[in-house]
């Protein structure tokens, strides 16, 4: 992609999930196989313990996954994921997840993910799998 088309991928991507909107998910930096985005905890975020859902998590990590691996100018799709839950993150601190491509052949790549709390110490990890199909995106 070119920067040009990145630019407008970003705008596309993140007015485009609704989801992400509805839960407050930013998109704060998109390159080529690397992706960044926060979110701010809100109490309808926490689980019955007081912290963050971790579905709220895993929501983060898949968006950044999606954006990163999207980035090849192919439309991409996740076909496995798994994740663990390391810490918990309270309301009111903001969670920010940072994918990075490991290895993208040309129709399966690896993609990590760290999502960090305020304090910057890591409270989950994710690894994406995904399929490139042989569709534009542009």
């Amino acid at each position: 992609m070119t920067e040009i088309e990145l630019k407008e991928f970003k705008t596309q991507f993140e007015q485009n999930d609704q989801f992400a909107n509805h839960i407050n998910i930013k998109l704060d930096e998109l390159n080529i196989g690397y992706a960044k985005a926060s979110m701010k905890i809100e109490a309808f975020h926490l689980n019955g313990a007081g912290v963050i859902q971790g579905g709220a998590l895993f929501t983060l990590a898949d968006f950044v996954f999606g954006a990163a691996s999207n980035t090849h100018g192919l439309l991409s799709l996740g076909i496995n994921t798994s994740m663990n839950f390391i810490k918990g993150a309270k309301k009111g601190e903001t969670v920010t997840a940072i994918c990075k491509n490991k290895n993208q052949g040309h129709k399966l790549g690896v993609y990590d993910v760290d999502i960090f709390n305020d304090k910057e110490e890591l409270i989950a990890t994710f690894c994406g799998l995904n399929y490139l199909k042989q569709q534009k995106l542009f």
